[in-house]
């Protein structure tokens, strides 16, 4: 049975020179993380109305293109599909995925590239998927269920290595659908649509501890894919730059 844990995971990301802000808008549910003083009303009303026009877009390509929303192998859209849809598609693509294994990490990369242009600090998490940029040295630290790894490790991530995309999936943790028993694989790419879909197409491949080292190499082995990290009891595999740090 998968366990549902409420979002006390959002304190793995937390940074304490930054102020965190929620939106949420029907299932697009975010963290945001900016210097305080750029913390404005005006700008969370522009990252609301940001949400709401993605949402419309992906809801009226979907509407007319159900597959898009069902299927679980790659999907090409027409040439009238809205960015959103193209840009997830492409990435699920690479990973050999349905479009909606990006969904979470297309929110993130697109609220998070919109508050790139107003702030220098910024972190979006929707659903365990991070878009991050910063410069400095962050610390993001790892939730996986019930693998005592959970609230002790995190990865470090330097300032150069952002923007970025940290995207975790789990096949023991939350409702997102899994077809392995990962307590939680962790990619990272410099896009969080395809950190999104490879962390589901990586946990799909993990039904035990062996499995581990073979879901790592299959995440490496896709391109632009900088770092991997998957974990199942008290057992870990990692490749790539993946720094990891104590919390």
């Amino acid at each position: 049975m998968r366990e549902y844990v409420e979002r006390s995971y959002r304190l793995l990301h937390r940074q304490q020179d930054l102020v965190f802000f929620q939106i949420a808008v029907k299932e697009t549910d975010l963290d945001i993380g900016i210097p305080r003083d750029k913390l404005t009303t005006g700008l969370v009303e522009g990252v609301k109305k940001e949400i709401i026009t993605l949402r419309r877009q992906l809801e009226q390509y979907i509407a007319a293109n159900p597959v898009f929303l069902h299927t679980l192998e790659p999907f090409e859209p027409g040439p009238d599909a809205p960015e959103i849809a193209r840009a997830m598609a492409g990435a699920a693509a690479a990973a050999g995925t349905g479009p909606m294994s990006a969904v979470a990490g297309a929110f993130a990369q697109n609220v998070g590239s919109y508050l790139a242009r107003r702030c220098r600090e910024v972190i979006v998490e929707n659903g365990g998927d991070i878009y991050l940029r910063s410069s400095q040295t962050r610390k993001i630290g790892i939730f996986a269920g019930p693998s005592p790894f959970t609230n002790r490790l995190a990865i470090e991530i330097e300032p150069h290595r952002t923007p970025l995309g940290i995207c975790t999936s789990s096949g023991t943790v939350g409702h997102s659908l899994s077809f392995g028993c990962a307590d939680a694989a962790v990619i990272l790419a410099p896009s969080a649509l395809l950190a999104d879909a490879v962390a589901t197409a990586a946990a799909n491949r993990v039904q035990g501890e062996d499995d581990l080292q073979a879901a790592v190499e299959f995440a490496m082995s896709i391109k632009t894919v900088t770092g991997a990290l998957a974990i199942k009891n008290d057992n870990l595999a990692a490749a790539g730059a993946v720094k990891l740090a104590p919390m």
